[in-house]
């Protein structure tokens, strides 16, 4: 379907490289924008220029921020021996929703997958072992998908840490294999924070 301004379809265009978003989807997205007024407008385009010139990663665990170093980071109440590490921000964001952990997190940025092109180099593994290394760590969680790829990734850092002495621990099976953390109920992820196990355990099952 052609649609009669270029702007509108380029804008269209847009929206459908959303994930999820299909042609349909992104029509009435664009079609809405044409409908805001003009200040609430130029505020959304604003917001959007803004995240991509103006967002920033913290310097210690690379979740998105505001600042050089993340809310969570500096939060005086968090456990700074314990680190969680997820795959990205959105499973962050279900481990803190679910109210049961409080350590800090290291975002990876991404998992070890040989078929996407994604190695070892692309992802934030050198800093976090460079974090445990210093010495102030005392477990470290990975509560990375239950997949093929998070389970080659907890591997590769859990034989980087080999001589490092801290505990090194997984989420309990709770979370169903397969499954993305993001897409896991609060209260199943929740026990599984809660009911982590040593990571060499997982290795026996294997």
């Amino acid at each position: 379907m052609d649609l009669p301004s270029k702007l509108l379809e380029k804008t269209v265009e847009y929206f459908e490289s959303l994930p999820g978003v299909g042609r349909r989807t992104a029509l009435r997205y664009a079609l809405q924008l044409l409908k805001m007024p003009k200040d609430e407008a130029n505020a959304f385009g604003e917001a959007i220029s803004r995240l991509s010139k103006e967002l920033k990663f913290c310097k210690v665990c690379h979740n998105i921020s505001d600042h050089e170093i993340c809310q969570i980071c500096i939060h005086p109440k968090r456990n700074q021996n314990l680190i969680c590490v997820v795959e990205d921000l959105r499973d962050l964001l279900a481990i803190e929703g679910t109210g049961q952990f409080f350590g800090v997190y290291h975002v990876l940025g991404g998992v070890i997958s040989p078929m996407d092109g994604v190695g070892p180099s692309e992802l934030t593994i050198d800093s976090l072992v460079t974090r445990i290394e210093s010495g102030s760590v005392l477990e470290v969680l990975f509560a990375l998908p239950a997949t093929t790829e998070g389970d080659t990734t907890c591997f590769y850092i859990f034989k980087k840490l080999k001589n490092v002495e801290v505990i090194i621990t997984s989420l309990a099976r709770g979370v169903a294999v397969g499954n993305e953390l993001q897409y896991t109920d609060e209260v199943t992820l929740g026990r599984s924070i809660l009911g982590r196990l040593p990571f060499e355990n997982s290795l026996r099952s294997h």
